[in-house]
């Protein structure tokens, strides 16, 4: 009869390692929804216009440990919406969960939203390589992830503390810019003759 109760202690001291092993690595969880009121109300807009970036713009999390300066992208880039109307809403609504990769749930991090305009890139790095505009990110605010480990699971964490910012205007390449001057120009030589 001691085998039987032996076996029962070893799978019971296993169960016990590995739901210990998984709770001490659960990824934290977030909600990626930049508008939820009344608590967030972050809209992205172009600087110097004003006007609200919508689904030809993507926006994506990264990530910090707190007192960190590395950034680490998390998810995958999301598009923004527009309005029922068609058009630019500045927000991104229903994002889904993100799984924060290195950020245990229920332990502090840093975040910070990263936006481009999709024109310029498949990622920010890209658009940031491309020079000619088009991106920008909010400043930094700290979040506790929910833990899903946790029994029952906590619920993804709201992006509370995002901030409304502004990301560059995209600036047109110089050969575009050089044949709209060239096409002026020849349009006023034109109205001389």
């Amino acid at each position: 009869m001691d085998e039987p109760n032996y076996n029962m202690k070893q799978i019971l001291l296993t169960l016990t390692a590995v739901l210990a092993a998984g709770a001490a690595f659960a990824q934290g969880q977030v909600n990626f929804s930049t508008r939820v009121l009344p608590t967030i109300d972050a809209p992205v807009t172009i600087e110097g216009t004003g006007a609200k970036v919508g689904s030809s713009w993507y926006g994506q999390l990264y990530s910090a440990a707190v007192g960190s300066t590395t950034w680490t992208a998390q998810g995958v880039p999301v598009a923004f919406r527009d309005d029922a109307s068609g058009n630019p809403f500045g927000y991104i609504i229903g994002g889904g969960t993100v799984n924060l990769a290195g950020a245990p749930g229920g332990t502090p991090v840093q975040l910070e939203l990263y936006a481009w305009a999709k024109s310029q890139g498949a990622t920010y790095e890209a658009a940031v390589a491309a020079g000619q505009g088009g991106f920008g990110k909010s400043a930094a605010f700290t979040v506790t992830p929910g833990n899903p480990a946790n029994t029952p699971p906590d619920l993804p964490a709201n992006l509370v503390g995002l901030q409304a910012f502004t990301v560059t205007a995209i600036v047109p390449e110089p050969a575009i810019a050089a044949l709209g001057l060239l096409g002026a120009g020849l349009l006023l030589i034109r109205r001389k003759k």
